[in-house]
């Protein structure tokens, strides 16, 4: 059941016509600032190597290693930038206390695109995000805001990440409406461990047009089988991303014995199938028609590697169906209601009905 070859078999992003390899790079791990991620020199030997394979997808942030990631990405892009598609993010706040260096508002995202841009040595970014919804800014301000960023000429695209599907949906709507730049792309957790977005969030983008980008495919590392019980006496997790990587999976709600018993069945197919876990369950994420490409969040040039490497892995549809099983989540109300029987009998009288390209 594999979907992909390589990262030079690229794809379109949502409803647009810009073309992204099946896996993204990711550069949280990009400095060491947060105390976990790679060296400046292993972090080149990354995106060398993920370029040098057909890779032309880079996701950052504007606070990624308190910005050490977009200055390496800028570093790094050198010469290369025309044929890079370049991600990054705005909302996270830049400075402490100051109620308006972070969020989603007008003066917020103008003032962070102005410092990646700086950063990433560009006069432009191919995809800005919206990172994650602060619940306080009017939609409008915010679809006019990229849509005056991309009349500028400093974006090209707009993606949004981390915010209610009714939001994206109704933001979709008016974008549409008034003629502004839609959005191509909802960048959302997605894994074996959070599959909670196929409730409403993955169905809404296939239907809205945005391609969908899962960050954290491996649960912070749970899904790589790193993790024991014993590292289930965490304390939660701080509220931060420094420390070690085992306080992100514990602050992220991964590292659980959930998660554990999970990654034990991701184990087992690896074993199978002569893979990583790594490989399986990023694997798993591609079968999912409305992915677009996973984030790759490597911190070591062999890491990257073995991830690589679900590309070309076949599961059979026994073995997919024993993940599906394992990290199967209710998807609640209204749509267990609507699947019930007696609801599509009422509904439909009996009548067998096919929709034309649904799946």
């Amino acid at each position: 059941m594999a979907r992909f070859t390589s990262l030079d078999t690229y794809r379109l992003l949502g409803r647009s016509g810009l073309r992204v390899s099946p896996m993204s790079l990711g550069t949280m791990t990009f400095g060491s600032d947060w105390g976990w991620g790679a060296d400046r020199g292993e972090a080149r030997r990354i995106f060398d190597a993920y370029v040098e394979a057909g890779g032309n997808f880079i996701d950052t942030a504007n606070e990624y290693t308190n910005g050490t990631a977009e200055r390496f990405l800028g570093e790094f892009a050198g010469d290369r930038r025309e044929s890079l598609v370049i991600a990054t993010k705005y909302t996270v706040t830049r400075r402490a206390g100051d109620p308006n260096a972070g969020g989603n508002h007008r003066k917020s995202m103008v003032a962070s695109v102005e410092a990646s841009l700086r950063r990433l040595n560009s006069d432009y970014i191919d995809l800005l995000y919206l990172h994650s919804w602060d619940g306080t800014t009017p939609v409008e301000e915010v679809l006019r805001a990229m849509d005056d960023l991309v009349r500028a000429g400093k974006v090209l695209y707009v993606g949004i990440s981390d915010t209610p599907a009714w939001q994206v949906s109704r933001m979709q709507a008016i974008a549409d409406l008034r003629g502004w730049s839609p959005l191509i792309a909802l960048q959302i957790e997605y894994s074996l461990i959070e599959r909670t977005v196929e409730r409403d969030l993955i169905p809404m983008a296939r239907e809205m047009g945005l391609g969908v980008i899962p960050w954290s495919p491996l649960a912070s590392g749970v899904l790589t089988g790193k993790y024991s019980h014993a590292d289930l006496d965490h304390g939660g997790g701080s509220a931060s991303a420094e420390g070690s990587r085992r306080n992100v999976a514990a602050a992220n709600g991964s590292l659980t014995e959930r998660g554990l018993a999970i990654a034990d069945v991701v184990k087992e197919v690896a074993t199978e199938v002569g893979a990583t876990p790594s490989q399986v369950a990023i694997a798993w994420t591609l079968l999912n028609p409305g992915v677009a490409a996973p984030i790759l969040g490597v911190r070591t040039l062999a890491q990257l590697e073995d991830n690589l490497g679900a590309l070309r892995l076949d599961l059979g549809d026994d073995q997919v169906a024993r993940l599906d099983r394992a990290s199967a989540i209710e998807l609640g109300f209204p749509h267990e209601f609507l699947a019930r029987p007696l609801t599509r009998n009422v509904t439909t009288g009996g009548v067998t009905i096919e929709a034309a390209g649904r799946r």
